[in-house]
């Protein structure tokens, strides 16, 4: 076995993960663009009931 053995197999891997990836689209940046619209919605209504508290609670800057 030699380097080139060695890179040749490399580069195998990376010809067969390109072909994976061309083959799924388009769906994992619309699964993480998912998550992230979700995420931020709880974050923002979370946000929005520690407001209101500390305005209760007049500690609100």
């Amino acid at each position: 076995m030699n380097m080139t053995d060695v890179f040749n197999g490399i580069g195998n891997c990376f010809q067969w993960g390109f072909t994976f990836m061309k083959s799924i689209g388009n769906g994992p940046n619309l699964f993480f663009w998912l998550i992230i619209v979700v995420l931020l919605i709880i974050w923002l209504r979370m946000q929005t009931k520690f407001n209101a508290e500390a305005k209760e609670k007049n500690t609100l800057q």
